[in-house]
């Protein structure tokens, strides 16, 4: 019987979750949806130092926003808990334990100033940083150094020390990724990474994979960073549960700057004025705020959608697609090897899109908040959703609902007079003055019924109908924006098309 499909989403809570963290979230939702897998989210919190408080309720809130939401977690629990590791603390020594006493791992009770003293001392022009590996290690103060007695001792004393692993020397470890194939590593170029820490909490190298043996995850899909800890890793695997038991790999690639030159960082998002985060986010101890996707006006689904065609396709020239499309469609194998880059226009073009193909109603919610945000008198519902079928095309993210809606809920202030007044004659008075006796007798009220009263009564007066849309665009928006015309007067209603047709005659008639 085959193992059950699970994978995972290990971040660490130190900040915001940019671009590409949530794109390896989308990439594992996918994978383990499409074979009725499970989805886990796992926090990483064995480095304490670089704790930010917050950051794990930001990666909760976020992979709800997205629609991406785990089948076990630290919230929502489950049965290989607990989801954060450092709740898992009493687990990881006994592995780290057990590799010493295999000979695959070793006590090390170098201080900080031996550390530094050696990387001084070693350093020589072709290796000018040096590591503690198989070359070191017979000069520093561990257990490789020391007699059994000696070492024993200084454990009894307390002195502190962390669990290091040994790595064999000249071997190559070869593993085969889902994305890229066969790899390969020389060991001779690895150091030996520490595996416990001297307050007992274990490096991300060990309590990653001890984790994912717990939890028997089946494929481990993380960003390409990863690759060069991938041959620990394998080791790791070798050691302790047999490669046999290892998970399959894929290590996604990195998510470019626009230029395509080098990795999309937060300061590229701050020199380009772009957002890189899902959700905006405020670092607590800077007090830096940087901008994300959310707020600056893009869809759930748009956002969803962008980010899995960066970097992936299906083949085709398709490029909108549902959730339900891309479970459907979505493969590990057709990930490009190669960084994608990243192109805001491109990411408004999806949300653009998106706000098309959404129905009125579902794009209701987004355009009501923001409105209310903005303390516009929305009379009710279905007018606003009458309002979101017009100006919808014109907007490419939420924000742009504002400016193109908000004269339907409250009348302009100010005009455009300067559209207007070269232009303007008696004539034009007199037509607009004759239009509001049959506006206000209108039997019925529609676009198509105001339409055909304004064009003929320009037949009658002679005047080029075209001349005299733009004072009336300018009569009810204020400006020369906004849908067709008659659509505009249709939704605003009788009493308000009328109302903003008297206040600019009046207007024009007193300058």
């Amino acid at each position: 019987m085959e193992k059950k499909i699970r994978v995972r989403f290990a971040p660490s809570p130190t900040g915001g979750l940019h671009l590409g963290g949530v794109r390896t979230v989308l990439y594992n939702y996918l994978f383990a949806k499409q074979h009725q897998g499970d989805f886990i989210l796992r926090i990483e919190d064995t480095d304490q130092s670089r704790y930010v408080p917050g950051a794990e309720e930001y990666i909760y809130e976020t992979l709800q926003w997205c629609g991406l939401e785990p089948d076990e977690s630290p919230l929502k629990g489950g049965p290989y808990g607990p989801y954060r590791q450092s709740e898992r603390k009493k687990i990881y020594r006994q592995y780290a334990e057990q590799l010493v006493k295999a000979g695959q791992a070793y006590y090390a009770f170098d201080t900080p100033g031996e550390l530094e003293s050696m990387r001084l001392k070693q350093r020589t022009p072709e290796n000018p940083s040096p590591q503690y590996d198989h070359r070191t290690r017979k000069h520093m103060r561990n257990a490789l150094t020391l007699t059994p007695e000696e070492t024993e001792k200084l454990i009894a004393e307390g002195i502190p020390h962390v669990i290091r692993i040994r790595i064999p020397d000249n071997e190559t470890i070869r593993f085969n990724d889902m994305i890229r194939g066969e790899i390969n590593f020389d060991t001779a170029l690895l150091d030996d990474k520490v595996l416990l820490k001297t307050d007992g909490m274990p490096t991300y190298h060990l309590a990653v994979v001890v984790d994912d043996y717990l939890m028997q995850i089946t494929h481990a899909f993380r960003g390409e960073e990863w690759l060069p800890s991938a041959p620990l890793h394998i080791l790791l695997w070798r050691y302790l549960f047999g490669e046999d038991q290892m998970p399959q790999w894929a290590h996604f690639p990195l998510i470019m700057k626009p230029d395509g030159k080098g990795k999309l960082s937060k300061r590229d998002g701050a020199r380009l004025g772009i957002p890189i985060y899902a959700m905006d986010w405020k670092d607590p101890a800077s007090g830096e705020s940087i901008p994300g996707f959310r707020e600056t006006g893009f869809i759930p689904a748009a956002f969803v959608n962008m980010l899995a065609v960066l970097g992936w396709n299906d083949g085709t020239e398709q490029e909108l697609y549902s959730i339900a499309e891309l479970i459907e469609k979505f493969s590990v194998e057709r990930v490009h090897k190669a960084g994608a880059r990243f192109d805001y226009e491109k990411a408004k073009w999806f949300n653009h899109e998106w706000i098309k193909k959404l129905s009125v109603e579902e794009l209701l919610p987004f355009v009501k908040k923001l409105l209310e945000e903005k303390n516009l008198p929305i009379a009710d519902d279905q007018l606003l959703l009458s309002v979101i079928s017009l100006v919808r095309d014109r907007c490419s993210l939420i924000p742009d609902f504002y400016p193109q809606a908000k004269f339907f809920f409250e009348a302009p202030q100010q005009w455009d007079l300067q559209a207007v007044k070269p232009k303007w004659n008696d004539e034009k008075a007199d037509f607009f003055g004759d239009l509001l006796e049959q506006l206000k007798n209108l039997p019925d009220w529609t676009a198509f019924s105001v339409e055909a009263a304004f064009k003929e009564l320009a037949v009658a007066k002679n005047i080029k109908a075209g001349e005299l849309q733009l004072p009336l665009r300018i009569m009810l928006v204020g400006e020369k924006m906004g849908p067709p015309v008659f659509e505009i007067a249709a939704t605003l209603g009788r009493d308000r098309t009328i109302d903003r047709i008297e206040r600019l005659l009046d207007r024009i008639g007193k300058t």
